[in-house]
Formats: C-alpha cells, sequence, structure tokens
C-alpha cells in the first residue's frame, strides 16, 4: 500500500469529529453528518458506534475527548511524490489542478510505465490544445449554468454548428475518451469531445427542461447477507456509485444504489455474480430483467 492507514479516509473523518470535539460543540448529529459528508456510504455503519461506545476510546458519553488539539494530518513524502506522479496525467490536467506545494517534489513514477491491455488504442488527444479548450469550456459552462456554442463534426463527417445546454461530462476507461451529455434541438445528445472543432460560453442562461435530464438516475435497493467477506466485496465493486448502506442485523444490511439508466446491464451483470449472497428487493422492473436473463442463461446451458 502506498499510504498508511493513519492519513486514509476514515482517519481523515475521525479528525474533523475530534477537531469539533475540541472546540466543545460535538453532538451524535454533528458525528453522524461529518461521516455522511465526508465517508464513504457504508462508514455510517461503523465510525459512529465504535467512536459512542468508547471502543476507540477517542471520546466519552459526554462527547468531550481527552485531547487538547485538534489532531494534525500532514502529508508524507510518498503521498506528495503519488500527487506529483497524479499531476503528469493528461486526463488529470484537463481539470486545470494546482500543484502548489508540489514544485520540488519528484513524481513517485513514470505514468509511461503504464501498459493498458483492456481499452481501445485510438484515445482522445488530451493534449491538444484545441481540446484542452473545449474541455475547460465545458466545465466553466456548468459550473455557471451557462449554454454553449460549438461546432461539431458529426456522422458522415458532417458539420454543424448549434447551441446546445451541458448536462454533464462522462469518461469512458474502456474508450478512454470523454463525452459530453447535452440537450440541443430539444434532444439529449451524446457528443464525442474529439469531435468538437471550437466550443465557446454564451450568456444564455440553462432553463429548466435540463433537470428532466439531469435526473435520470435509477435506483435499486439490495439486500445482502454477509458471508465470505461478501459486503467488503460489493462496496468495492460498486465503490463509484452513490450509495447508502444500512445495518440490518449481524449478518444483513440493505444497500440502496443509483446508477445512470444507460449502466443497467452493467449493474445487472455486477449483482448476478454475487449469486445467492445478493438479492434485489426493488424495483419490479430490475428484478423482472434479472429473470430473464437467468432464464436465458439456464436455456443456453450456461
Amino acid at each position: 500500500m502506498l499510504f498508511s492507514e493513519i492519513y486514509g479516509s476514515y482517519f481523515n473523518v475521525v479528525a474533523k469529529v475530534l477537531e469539533k470535539a475540541v472546540q466543545g460543540n460535538l453532538t451524535e448529529k454533528e458525528i453522524n453528518n461529518i461521516v455522511l459528508e465526508k465517508a464513504f456510504g457504508e462508514s455510517i455503519l461503523n465510525i459512529p458506534n465504535a467512536l459512542k461506545n468508547g471502543n476507540w476510546k477517542l471520546i466519552n458519553s459526554n462527547m468531550e475527548t481527552p485531547l487538547n488539539n485538534a489532531p494534525e494530518m500532514p502529508l508524507t513524502l510518498l503521498q506528495k511524490q503519488w500527487l506529483k506522479a497524479l499531476l503528469s496525467d493528461p486526463r488529470i490536467m484537463l481539470f486545470n489542478p494546482s500543484a502548489e506545494g508540489l514544485e520540488n517534489i519528484e513524481p513517485l513514477y513514470d505514468t509511461n510505465i503504464i501498459k493498458y491491455f483492456d481499452r481501445y488504442s485510438d484515445g482522445d488527444d488530451f493534449k491538444n490544445p484545441e481540446y484542452i479548450h473545449s474541455f475547460q469550456a465545458i466545465l466553466e459552462s456548468l459550473k455557471r449554468n451557462k449554454k454553449l456554442k460549438m461546432k461539431y463534426t458529426g456522422k458522415k463527417w458532417k458539420r454543424k454548428e448549434f447551441i446546445c445546454s451541458p448536462v454533464k461530462l462522462e469518461y469512458s476507461s474502456k474508450d478512454d475518451k470523454f463525452r459530453l451529455k447535452a440537450i440541443a434541438y430539444q434532444k439529449l445528445f451524446t457528443l464525442n469531445l474529439s469531435k468538437i472543432e471550437s466550443c465557446e460560453i454564451t450568456e444564455f442562461e440553462i432553463n429548466d427542461d435540463i433537470k428532466k435530464y439531469e435526473n435520470d438516475v435509477e435506483t435499486i435497493v439490495l439486500e445482502l447477507k454477509d458471508e465470505r467477506n461478501s459486503l467488503e466485496r460489493v462496496m468495492l465493486h460498486f465503490s463509484h456509485l452513490e450509495k447508502e448502506a444500512e445495518r440490518l442485523d449481524d449478518k444483513h444490511y440493505r444497500i440502496t444504489l443509483r446508477y445512470d439508466k444507460d449502466d443497467e446491464t452493467e449493474i445487472l451483470i455486477r449483482i448476478l455474480s454475487f449469486g445467492p449472497m445478493i438479492k434485489v428487493i426493488s424495483p419490479e422492473s430490475f428484478i423482472n430483467q434479472l429473470k430473464k436473463r437467468i432464464y436465458k442463461q439456464e436455456s443456453c446451458g450456461v
């Protein structure tokens, strides 16, 4: 592991809780709020209880701590070297991150040593100045809630010029490409950033019609039996999704996942891979899809 657990997410969350305790204004509600805001979805199952029941001996029943000063979490040299290596990734540099404090740090590794075997080789040219300009214009328009004016080369190399309302940026690891979900001509389009010839922010505000496209998110509720480390494996498999976890008893958990409708097939396949450890509670439409896929596999002798 590159980093000590002391500097991990869970310890940063506890440090924030202790900071509030040192200030003398810590409550149970405040603990829960900090965990929900700064930790992973499943952390609400463990961190508050471990703090309140005295297992970690960091705060007492009166929400007081024996510490006199708030804990500090400085970055180690190894962490700084790793961050400097990440900043050499052209995809990360598209977001124009700050390198303050890393000026004299040598990167931990050269990103050119990483070889990908499970992705296409015709990914976007992330170092192209025009590509960078378009990407950052899109980011700014999303932040400012402004429409975009762009020239785009579509199918059969037809060039189009139009004004659109950006919805969200997506990255495909398999294709190594960024795509933009945008509304134009009252329809939702998926645009490849590599095909954008020019992109400028307008002064036109994005209207409320975008909300029905922003909310194209599905919710699925699972019941999980924690055997053979299944809880940890599920949390790892779905770490990229927004989720909530609730302990039902010592062995069972209810997990709520939210995912993009376009990713439904992949989510379905992943859930099937856990076999009897997971039961889908809702929605009924997802359950029916699971049944159809299982029946199809049985008929094919899979």
